[in-house]
Order: structure tokens, then C-alpha cells, then sequence
């Protein structure tokens, strides 16, 4: 069924729809099928399930991450897209003295982070107005405005809109290998960001996010 189909049937909104079933989908109870319905899942199957896509992906991307430290100078996050949020699955710290630090666990609003607008951006249409489902009617218009931006050039900048004094640059990850949702980010102390970085570290980022889809096509 449809995001909007599973709504009407559980008498929830949208939104907490698309949240449960983005659940659903990290806990292998459900899945994403290729016409972007959802259907039941390798548990729900009786398949044998495989590994949990959220440490699958963190596994897979950690050695990524330490090169793309190691290339950019600054801390990187990797993310998964659940519901209308934004987890943090790992992070890798820079060994600069003003750093961003670890923000593995946290959640955050995908709509403000760098790298959940990312993810928004590549939605379809149904996927994307359930995500969008709470925010303010005044700022969805702008906010839509900006996603297609994001499509356009292929990464998102969130600058101080998620804690001041921060910037952070991200993309998605291509999906690959039952694993989508994901994205990378660049995160700076705002004293140390310029839009001069903006080709070198969009580019930097994205091809880490090809590499870590690689990868999890041959896992």
C-alpha cells in the first residue's frame, strides 16, 4: 500500500504514516517496493533476514568516512532518513582543535539538517509531502523552493539552522543494496566555513557517497 493508503487505514495523519512505515522498513518488518508502495518484509516473509540495514550501512561507510576525514580537514556524519527526522549513525571527528563533535544517536529535523534535506530532495512526491506534513504552512512553499535547489546542484547546506556556530554541507547516498535514505555531511564551526569550499567538498562528498553505494552493492 500507499503512504497515503496506510493513513486512511490506521485513521493516523500522513506524516505519522510515513514515520511508521520508515520504521517498519529499518526493522525489516516492511519494505519499499520498486513502485515506491510498501509491502511486508523479509520478517513478515519468513526470509531469512539479513544484517540490520542501519549497521549494515554504518559498516560499510567507517572507512569512507576516516578517508574523507583524513581528505577534508573537518568532522563527517553519516545519516539515515526515519520518518520526518534525521538519525545519526556515526560520526568521524577531525583532530582540529575547534571541532564539531560526535553527534552518533542524535536526531534531528530533516527539513533543518544538511543532510536529511539531501534525502528530502530525492523523494517522490507522496514520500516528500508526508515529510512535510508538520511543517508550518507559511515556510513549506520556501521550503519546497529550496529542495528543488538541492536536486538541482546535489547537496544541501544547512547553515546555523540546526545549532549556531555550526555549518554543514551533505548529500545523499544512492540507494543500493536494500539500504536507501542515507546521506553524508561535512559539519564546520561556522568561523571556518566559506562558500569558496562549496565545489571542493560537494564533490568530495559525493563521490564518498558512490564508493560507500559500491560497496553496498557487493555486500
Amino acid at each position: 500500500m500507499r503512504v497515503s493508503d496506510a493513513a486512511i487505514r490506521l485513521g493516523v495523519s500522513v506524516s505519522t504514516a510515513h514515520r511508521l512505515l520508515g520504521m517498519l522498513v529499518y526493522r525489516d518488518f516492511a519494505e519499499q517496493l520498486p513502485d515506491r508502495r510498501y509491502g511486508p518484509g523479509p520478517l513478515m516473509q519468513g526470509r531469512a533476514l539479513p544484517p540490520e540495514p542501519g549497521a549494515r550501512l554504518r559498516e560499510t561507510a567507517m572507512p569512507h568516512l576516516h578517508r574523507l576525514v583524513d581528505r577534508l580537514g573537518e568532522t563527517v556524519h553519516l545519516m539515515v532518513l526515519t520518518g520526518s527526522d534525521v538519525r545519526f549513525l556515526a560520526t568521524v571527528e577531525c583532530d582540529q582543535i575547534l571541532r564539531v563533535g560526535d553527534r552518533t544517536g542524535r536526531t534531528l529535523k530533516a527539513t533543518l539538517a544538511s543532510g536529511g534535506r539531501a534525502v528530502l530532495a530525492g523523494l517522490p512526491r507522496e514520500e516528500l509531502d508526508a515529510a512535510l506534513a508538520d511543517v508550518d504552512a507559511d515556510v513549506v512553499e520556501a521550503l519546497r523552493r529550496e529542495l528543488r535547489a538541492v536536486r538541482r546542484r546535489g547537496f544541501a547546506i544547512n547553515d546555523q539552522q540546526t545549532e549556531r556556530g555550526l555549518t554543514a554541507v551533505g548529500v545523499a547516498i544512492p540507494t543500493a543494496g536494500g539500504v536507501s535514505g542515507a546521506a553524508l555531511s561535512v559539519a564546520v564551526p561556522t568561523v571556518r566555513y566559506s562558500r569558496h569550499h562549496l565545489p571542493s567538498w560537494s564533490a568530495a562528498l559525493a563521490e564518498t557517497a558512490d564508493a560507500i553505494a559500491g560497496d553496498l552493492r557487493g555486500v
